[in-house]
């Protein structure tokens, strides 16, 4: 079994926390330290005992708080050394960094952890499937374009948390200028909600239980929009969807081995 709540899902800052029988780790920390432990103890998590922080990139809303967590706690950091080179110094010293390499796969107590390269517009990006206990959580947000490694890592995932970042149409005729459209449509850029839905679709599976749909535009796009797309993919698929927020937890999700 894994239980897993995003503490934060947005441009402001994104940690996903996950657990299972013997560990407890996080995906990012974009939170301050305040707001991850209130949001932590709000799905009635303690933040003590983390086995790691694993990173998907170097972007600020992903690693702002690094810094002030492992200087609070000693928790280790596993990341890319592409992701490490590029960090803002305003992060000052990471107490304990774990180097992986795209692609490699890694153990953390009972979880199994395996990394994959992501397109999007940093130093080495990627995405994480996580398995423990015969359940597998799968990871694939801040990307532009989505390709056969990606599809083929997230096969068999029984939990997923996808980007659905923008519609094109609300892009193209919104505020954002030329340049800022050009990088967020882009193959290094975000998912649109059509992107999106093409990669559910193909990884639909009965053994699916949750999609959990992430960095959802406020300017370019909207929840109900969203929701109907998901809908149309799902129909009468048993999963549940769910919407995250940036300004608070989503429900503790527990995913069970078929």
């Amino acid at each position: 079994m894994l239980q897993f709540s995003l503490l934060g899902s947005g441009s402001s800052g994104n940690a996903i926390l996950l657990q299972s029988a013997g560990t407890k780790i996080l995906i990012d920390n974009g939170l301050s330290f305040k707001q991850l432990s209130l949001r932590a103890a709000a799905v009635g998590v303690a933040l003590e005992d983390l086995a790691g922080v694993i990173v998907t990139h170097e972007h600020g809303d992903h690693v702002q708080g690094l810094g002030v967590l492992t200087r609070k706690m000693p928790v280790p950091v596993y990341m890319t050394r592409g992701t490490f080179e590029n960090l803002s110094p305003n992060l000052g010293v990471l107490p304990e960094v774990v180097f992986f390499e795209a692609g490699d796969h890694f153990q953390l107590g009972d979880m199994l952890i395996r990394s994959f390269s992501v397109s999007h517009d940093a130093a080495d990006p990627v995405g994480f499937t996580i398995r423990a206990n015969g359940a597998q959580f799968g990871l694939a947000t801040d990307l532009g374009h989505v390709s056969h490694l990606v599809r083929n890592r997230l096969a068999g995932s029984h939990a997923l948390v996808i980007e659905a970042n923008h519609c094109p149409e609300m892009l193209r005729n919104g505020v954002y200028p030329p340049k800022i459209q050009q990088r967020i449509r882009g193959r290094h850029g975000h998912l649109s909600n059509e992107d999106m839905c093409s990669l559910l679709h193909a990884l639909l599976h009965e053994a699916l239980q949750h999609v959990i749909l992430v960095h959802i535009s406020e300017n370019n796009n909207s929840v109900s929009l969203v929701e109907e797309r998901v809908r149309g993919v799902l129909k009468a698929h048993r999963a549940a969807m769910f919407l995250a927020t940036q300004d608070a937890p989503t429900p503790l999700f527990e995913v069970r081995s078929p």
